[in-house]
């Protein structure tokens, strides 16, 4: 019937519990007459584990060893998933990343897929076989095994799919769909059947966790089409209730197409951070955010106040909160060539964000978003926007309220889920 490519995060392979019940879905599948690859990742809270026995091994460890280390927990998975599926009358078997090959490209520990060798494994799925795929792991030129990053099986799966011309990238994980917000802060918020990758790549990129933006950068650019669904509900159903992630061209006349906002996102893991006094010269903003891009600090919402007398300015941005630190130690060790007066930093903000491709045909978007926070008396600290997001800074104590204003503002509230 069709070629499905399907993942499995972390608390869907936590134990064998979790596990037989992959397997059933899995087995549901290919029941059904379908094509299956399955990509698993390690079990939930197993990758801390390694890399915490790596720390202890060495503080400067070898990435390469690293690799080695951490890959061994979607190994494991792999294994007892194949071995499962063949308990239940499934032909099934493993693929490690090395075995396929999948070939990757530039770092250890956060290396990048560069090609998939898929004949062998294209054949064993057409003869029936499921493949049973460590997500996260691949093959460096070498012949050393590496790993894509944490959160790496999204990208694993998305890449599989597209390497094989996959009808589907099933996207299995612990909620049930892409939400308009986070449904532990807004009641209301309702489950979305469809999003545009544009859509989903700045909803990722800015707080949402249900996909990797790595990954939906990937099927964006390989035009996979990904389902998120729950891996907690009914193994046997047949109906489709997840979200699907797909072109807009595809979307069509539906009422989401027509919906001016299609979610909020929250990211509470943000540091602002307040350089004062900085000359105002050509390459003095270089001078502060070339030393962080070298020591790979991603800077995100940036504002240059107006210069004062044409002489100074200050310059805001934000950091990840982990960053801080180390952000603030790069600077004040290149203080003199930068020659700022001080840094001002906190790290009580967060990020809320509002996207939508409707933004692109309506204007005033950015307005309501300031107009609903104002009436509350929540106060912007910094502003950034694309073509389809606005995102504002504001005090982590007032995250919540704004979530919930903005969501009534925009009309996304719903008595019953969509």
């Amino acid at each position: 019937m069709a070629r499905i490519v399907m993942k499995f995060g972390g608390t869907s392979m936590a134990g064998m519990e979790r596990i037989r019940n992959v397997a059933a879905r899995v087995k549901h599948v290919v029941d059904q007459g379908n094509e299956v690859a399955v990509v698993v990742s390690a079990m939930a809270g197993e990758t801390d584990r390694l890399v915490g026995f790596c720390k202890e091994a060495s503080p400067l460890y070898d990435p390469a060893e690293y690799d080695v280390v951490v890959a061994s927990g979607e190994q494991v998975t792999s294994g007892l998933l194949a071995m499962t599926l063949k308990a239940m009358g499934v032909n099934a078997r493993s693929w490690l990343g090395w075995q396929m090959p999948i070939r990757t490209v530039e770092t250890h520990a956060k290396a990048r897929v560069e090609s998939i060798d898929t004949g062998a494994l294209v054949a064993a799925m057409q003869s029936g076989q499921v493949a049973v795929i460590p997500g996260f792991q691949g093959m460096m030129d070498d012949g050393r095994v590496s790993t894509l990053g944490r959160g790496g099986s999204d990208t694993s799966a998305v890449a599989v799919a597209a390497a094989v011309k996959a009808d589907r990238c099933d996207i299995y994980t612990d909620v049930d769909g892409v939400y308009t917000t986070d449904p532990r802060i807004v009641a209301r918020a309702r489950k979305l059947d469809m999003v545009t990758y544009e859509e989903m790549l700045e909803l990722a990129s800015v707080g949402s966790k249900v996909l990797q933006t790595r990954s939906v950068a990937l099927a964006m650019k390989e035009k996979v089409r990904v389902q998120v669904l729950s891996s907690f509900d009914d193994p046997t159903q047949d109906e489709l209730p997840g979200t699907l992630i797909v072109g807009e061209e595809e979307i069509e006349d539906s009422s989401m197409e027509r919906q001016l906002i299609t979610g909020i996102a929250v990211d509470k893991n943000e540091a602002k951070v307040i350089v004062t006094r900085v000359p105002d010269k050509p390459g003095a903003v270089a001078s502060i955010f070339s030393p962080l891009a070298e020591a790979s600090i991603n800077v995100d919402m940036i504002i240059q106040n107006d210069s004062k007398d044409n002489a100074e300015t200050d310059v805001t941005f934000t950091v990840p909160r982990a960053d801080l630190a180390r952000s603030v130690d790069i600077l004040e060790g290149r203080k003199g060539e930068i020659g700022f007066n001080r840094l001002i930093t906190d790290a009580e903000v967060s990020k809320v964000s509002v996207v939508g491709v409707g933004m692109r045909s309506h204007a005033g978007v950015a307005a309501m978003m300031f107009k609903a926070l104002a009436d509350r008396g929540i106060n912007i600290e910094a502003i950034s926007t694309s073509e389809i997001k606005v995102s504002v800074l504001i005090d982590e104590d007032e995250t919540e309220l704004a979530v919930r204003v903005l969501h009534t503002a925009y009309g996304l509230d719903a008595d019953v889920a969509a």
